[in-house]
């Protein structure tokens, strides 16, 4: 029987063809199966950002009594992560203008009870005294001898002047948009949200300044708002750009309307966009109240 199969497989050309095919075959799962048993890493996947969003800090901000400053933090920066408007923060820490503050200081974030006492105004009753009984003896006149009371003339000490920075009133800030971008994000008043507005974009995009202002921050201390911009305009508002990759302007560097302070990008952020907030002596407002009608 083994004669004639041999003899089979050695005359018949197909049949030797097709006995090499599945050899080959069964060969390569073999391989196949060895590979798959010897891989140790698993195949490359897409990276997904899986950080915090802006909303998350906004939601979870300094809501302490207190907060040690750290390196990179501005009076500022503080006040805007605090929600409270940076005079009420000085004036709660006895810090005058330039409000400088230092790494390792302790700050007060809220006015305890006892402070909030002393700052009301004393209400003050008229006191009756009680009927006193009438000497009616005449008194000795005393006169003061004024003769043995040094007079000294000396000249008061001039005052060193503070000079301070002029801003615009509330009703003289002409307004601008930042961007000319798409909105992709509305403001909400709800506890839990965005307290500004997002614009779309693509890397590298111009933000502008919305009004004439100081830059009081600039700089990525702020988690959750990545490379960020804050300009003061006067003593009630302030303005926030957040989420910028490159940033064009410095700390105390005075800044025009419509001027470019930074180049949009993606830092803390998902995805390319601009956060753009307004704050009313420290509380977020909407800034479509301010911004010119019809340009979005």
């Amino acid at each position: 029987m083994s004669t004639v199969s041999v003899g089979l497989w050695s005359s018949s050309p197909e049949l030797l063809m097709y006995g090499r095919v599945s050899f080959v075959l069964s060969l390569s799962c073999v391989l196949l199966l060895v590979g798959c048993a010897q891989r140790q890493q698993p195949a490359p996947v897409e990276k997904v950002y899986q950080g915090r969003s802006i909303y998350d800090y906004e939601a979870n901000s300094l809501a302490g009594s207190s907060y040690l400053v750290q390196k990179g933090d501005t009076l500022y920066s503080i006040a805007f992560r605090a929600n409270i408007d940076v005079r009420m923060l000085a004036r709660l820490n006895g810090l005058r203008e330039p409000y400088t503050i230092f790494p390792g200081q302790r700050l007060t974030l809220r006015e305890s009870s006892r402070q909030a006492k002393k700052s009301q105004p004393l209400t003050t009753t008229k006191r009756i005294d009680p009927p006193q009984s009438v000497d009616k003896t005449p008194k000795k006149e005393y006169v003061e001898d004024k003769s043995k009371e040094k007079v000294t003339n000396s000249p008061a000490l001039p005052r060193p002047e503070i000079k301070r920075e002029v801003f615009p009133k509330s009703n003289a800030i002409a307004w601008r948009w930042p961007t000319e971008n798409q909105v992709i994000r509305e403001f909400t008043a709800a506890v839990t949200g965005p307290k500004g507005i997002d614009f779309t974009g693509k890397k590298g995009d111009i933000v502008k300044a919305a009004a004439a202002g100081k830059v009081v921050y600039a700089g990525n201390a702020l988690k959750g708002y990545g490379n960020l911009i804050i300009l003061k305009h006067n003593d009630d508002y302030i303005t926030a750009y957040a989420h910028n990759d490159k940033l064009l302007i410095k700390e105390q560097q005075w800044v025009s309307a419509g001027e470019a302070i930074a180049e949009m990008g993606n830092s803390d952020a998902e995805r390319v966009k601009l956060h753009f907030e307004v704050r009313y002596r420290g509380k977020s407002v909407n800034p479509r109240h301010y911004l010119p009608r019809g340009s979005q």
